[in-house]
Order: C-alpha cells, then sequence, then structure tokens
C-alpha cells in the first residue's frame, strides 16, 4: 500500500496542472477511496498459564473511506474521515520463539475528526494539506480463535475449553499530510497519510465449563499509519 501510494501520488504531481481548481470558503469535498489501516502495533506481555509470556500483533486490513471535508475559511477546513467497518486479526506471539498463536479478531471504527491548512487554499491548481485532530476508536465484535483456546487448554491439562476477548474503546490525537490533484472539473485524485494515537486494555477471560477460569489484562498501543487512495469531488 505504502508503495502504491507514493507511485499514484508522483504520478499526479506530474500532471496535476492540467485542470485548475480553487478550495475557497463554503466549499464541500468529499472524498473516497480504499482507507488502509496499519497498525504498528506494541503491546505489554500477556501472561499465559504454564509461565508462557506472549505480545500481541495485529494485522492491516482496507475498507472503503467516505471523507467529507468542510472549508471554514480558504486557508482551514473541517475533515471527518470514516470508513466502512475495520476487521484485524490478532495474534499472540510467544516470546523468544518463533511460535505465533492466532489469537482472535475484531472490528473497529475510528472516527478521526481533524482541522487542516491548506496552504495553497484560495488558488487554483493542486491543493496540500496538513491536518491535526482527534480520534476516537470503538472497538466491537471481538472473537477468540479456537487455536488460542486450544492452546490454553494444552497448558492447563485441559481445564480451559473457552474463551472470550474485550478492548476497550481509545481515544486520542492524530496528524496528517495529504494532496489533491485535479484531472477534471470538481474532481482530483487524492492521496493522505494519518497517524493516530490507539490505545486499548484487552481482556482476555479463560473459561472452564463456561465458567469464568482465569483473566489476564494488558495494554496494546496499536498506533496505525492509515492510507487513503481515491478520489475527491468539490461542491
Amino acid at each position: 500500500m505504502k508503495k502504491a501510494l507514493t507511485i499514484a501520488l508522483a504520478a499526479a504531481l506530474a500532471s496535476g496542472g492540467m485542470m485548475a481548481q480553487a478550495y475557497e470558503q463554503g466549499d464541500w469535498v468529499l472524498r473516497v477511496g480504499a482507507t488502509t489501516v496499519d497498525p504498528d502495533t506494541d503491546s505489554d506481555d500477556i501472561n499465559l498459564p504454564g509461565g508462557v509470556v506472549a505480545k500481541a500483533d495485529i494485522d492491516d486490513d482496507t475498507q472503503l473511506g467516505i471523507i467529507p471535508m468542510y472549508m471554514i475559511t480558504n486557508d482551514f477546513g473541517v475533515e471527518l474521515l470514516t470508513a466502512t467497518p475495520f476487521e484485524h486479526d490478532i495474534t499472540a506471539d510467544v516470546n523468544g520463539t518463533d511460535l505465533s498463536v492466532d489469537a482472535g479478531t475484531t472490528k473497529h471504527l475510528p472516527p478521526t475528526l481533524m482541522v487542516q491548512w491548506y496552504p495553497r487554499g484560495g488558488k487554483q491548481g493542486w491543493q496540500p494539506y496538513l491536518g491535526f485532530g482527534v480520534n476516537y476508536t470503538v472497538f466491537f465484535d471481538e472473537d477468540v480463535d479456537n487455536q488460542l483456546i486450544e492452546t490454553l487448554g494444552a497448558l492447563t491439562d485441559g481445564a480451559v475449553d473457552d474463551a472470550d476477548l474485550d478492548l476497550d474503546d481509545s481515544f486520542g490525537l492524530a496528524g496528517q499530510v495529504g494532496v489533491d490533484i485535479p484531472f477534471a472539473e470538481n474532481w482530483a485524485f487524492n492521496a493522505s497519510i494519518w497517524y493516530i494515537d490507539i490505545e486499548t486494555t484487552a481482556e482476555i477471560t479463560a473459561k472452564s465449563g463456561g465458567a469464568e477460569a482465569a483473566k489476564v489484562k494488558f495494554d496494546v498501543d496499536v498506533d496505525p499509519w492509515v492510507y487513503n487512495i481515491g478520489i475527491a469531488y468539490k461542491f
């Protein structure tokens, strides 16, 4: 995704002067594209039965990004990052080994409100921008993978036969850089990158015969880079 973003941005910059497009106070811009959340995961140690210690890792996912923006003045706009729900696989990587256990999955929505500065606001041509704002991430539909349940069962001589996963919602800051390159009247190519501070507390509840057998809590810094490649339309 990073390589594709770089190539597409370079191509757009090379041809972006063909069409004129100014962003001015009162304009609405709708950006739609492929949005990838690529976590830079760091977790506390996960202390499993039998003295086994692991760390969590979260993979990336791409969804449809729907990103409206309103120009407050010629130079400043407000943008809201929204998307269809992201779904991520979670693994537990055992410390000091190459063993990685499929731990579960989660879905999340990361609405992010940005205040953006457009240095070329009011001028025709390509429109770079910088943004700073806040994010609120909602986690839901957390599921534990059977491989983790089987691993917990093996570590407890069969005592554990089920487990639940819960992730706390997160509130944090976000930064952004992006550009719109016009290619037709009111239409532009968009490429943008966010860095979002997402921190959550995970809780795994091991069960035996339907009753709680043990509980493990640990903090996870998700802190993803978020990439969008798409188109923008100015109203």
